[in-house]
């Protein structure tokens, strides 16, 4: 097998399958390796000027920071960041989308008001922090591997989850990181994969349960009950009226049963961390290839991470469906460059330590590997974060690049699936909807397998193509929101890992 990877023919960069050794021969590339280069990493294919630009997928990754020798290892000490131009044309990639005659089903959960559930939850909010330990307890007297019996009579229900966070007061009452937050609870509370909704507030706090309804246009009733520990009386009394709320929820919520509904009825929140040098050519074009068959049968895709498409962008907004969509991709671009200068900080400020030492050098790099995951259909809309998507095919939300803040946005926005790709290992879950993990290269597979939903080191291997590590990823995307746990959900994560955006000044 071929060492090395070459992804483009304009690349002068190509990528070690495996650690090479100086002094081996690269046939195909007619080179020989100067020194120890890392698999996932780069080897120069022809002699590199100083300040002349690299390329990898036939796009700038950076430029050369010294002259580079054909056959060297070209990373952080030779490589760096380097803006430039990127070409727009708006559109100029749109294609008609090829839909299916006939539309694949998965077991779906159907609400009264038509929206389909993939999970089948009791949810426990917070307007603020004061009263998230209050709400964990309530929360926690449901806990299956806690209490065996509390939901012994309720097989239908998934189980009670307590989202909590560190938000809700030191803030502005008509600012944007209280909108922003409200936006975010009323996109959970609202989530067809909650059967019900407890929300449960201190009482003095500046996000108030009532504001929090009255922006997001809530109904408190059978899916929603509220109430502070203040009006209660205290945490024990707090803690006895929520499990008392929540046990008269559960006779209902166990009345649900799965049936057939069509693929259209998925949305998938797509998320990258803990990247390498591998991401970009096997798991993310593998879950790019099952989200075109995700589109073509009528379903959604999120693209996020706004910090991590930087670069790349222009790819983007040719497959914008109109002028008005990629103008909106390229306004949230616009205020990250500015909501980053004003921190002091930069949009290069990446990657992590963990992608460097996995092969990846510079943002531009990352994010042309990380593009890859939202397959090749049309941008249909562009939407901020934890907005409601409500277009079908690929939707891009903006996001920070932290993945759980990140993939709250997408759930509040109504995905009902993740599906998160990683390269260095990740133990991240999701609640209420199920996230699922895909290696990027068979080592990690075998490492920490007890974590991982499936592997795409095939493709590095030579052993699998990406349409059908796509067929795989597709299938088992159906199969996980027909009821299949995944790994994250056999191992309990899910509750810690809601993260809203905290956008402005803790006062």
């Amino acid at each position: 097998m071929n060492p090395v990877i070459r992804i483009h023919a304009d690349d002068n960069v190509v990528i070690a399958r495996r650690q090479l050794l100086g002094g081996t021969v690269l046939e195909s590339e007619g080179v020989t390796v100067a020194g120890l280069v890392p698999p996932g990493h780069k080897v120069a294919t022809r002699a590199i000027a100083a300040g002349e630009a690299v390329r990898r997928y036939g796009q700038v990754i950076g430029s050369a920071t010294q002259a580079i020798a054909p056959g060297q290892h070209v990373h952080v000490h030779n490589l760096e960041f380097s803006s430039f131009a990127r070409a727009h044309e708006p559109g100029a990639g749109a294609r008609p989308t090829d839909f299916v005659d006939t539309p694949a089903n998965f077991e779906g959960i159907v609400r009264d008001d038509g929206r389909v559930a993939t999970r089948n939850y009791i949810g426990v909010l917070t307007s603020v922090n004061c009263s998230a330990t209050a709400a964990r307890a309530i929360a926690d007297k449901f806990r299956r591997d806690v209490f065996p019996e509390a939901l012994a009579d309720y097989p239908n229900v998934d189980g009670v989850v307590a989202l909590t966070h560190g938000m809700g007061c030191a803030t502005a009452s008509d600012g944007e990181e209280l909108q922003v937050l409200r936006r975010t609870l009323g996109g959970y509370a609202r989530h067809p994969n909650f059967a019900a909704v407890l929300v449960v507030g201190l009482g003095c706090e500046t996000n108030q349960i009532q504001g929090l309804i009255a922006q997001e246009g809530l109904a408190e009733g059978a899916r929603l009950a509220t109430f502070s520990i203040q009006d209660t009386g205290g945490t024990a009394k707090t803690v006895a009226r929520g499990v008392e709320i929540i046990r008269k929820l559960l006779p209902e919520a166990n009345r649900v049963k799965r049936q057939p509904v069509p693929a259209s009825h998925l949305t998938v929140g797509l998320q990258c961390g803990g990247s390498d040098g591998y991401s970009g050519i096997s798991a993310n074009p593998a879950l790019g290839a099952a989200v075109d068959r995700l589109v073509r049968h009528g379903g959604t895709a999120i693209l996020s991470e706004t910090p991590e498409i930087y670069g790349g962008e222009h790819l983007l907004t040719r497959r914008a469906v109109s002028r008005e969509v990629a103008d909106k991709l390229l306004a949230r671009i616009a205020w990250w460059e500015a909501y980053t200068a004003r921190n002091g900080m930069k949009m290069d400020n990446n990657p992590s330590a963990g992608n460097k030492a996995g092969g990846l050098t510079t943002i531009l790099e990352k994010s042309l590997g990380a593009i890859a995951k939202s397959g090749t259909t049309n941008l249909v809309d562009v939407v901020e974060f934890a907005q409601a998507v409500t277009a079908k095919g690929f939707v891009y939300m903006d996001t920070p690049g932290y993945d759980p803040v990140s993939a709250t946005g997408q759930v509040a926005g109504g995905a009902n699936l993740i599906c998160f790709t990683t390269g260095r290992g990740s133990a991240y879950g999701c609640a209420p909807s199920p996230s699922l993990k895909f290696s990027t290269n068979t080592a990690l597979w075998t490492k920490q397998q007890e974590d991982i939903d499936l592997d795409c080191g095939g493709i590095v291997d030579g052993a699998e193509t990406v349409d059908e590590a796509g067929e795989r990823i597709f299938r088992l995307m159906l199969a996980t929101a027909s009821g299949q746990r995944t790994k994250s959900e056999q191992h309990g994560y899910g509750q810690n890992e809601f993260v809203p955006w905290q956008l402005g000044a803790v006062m």
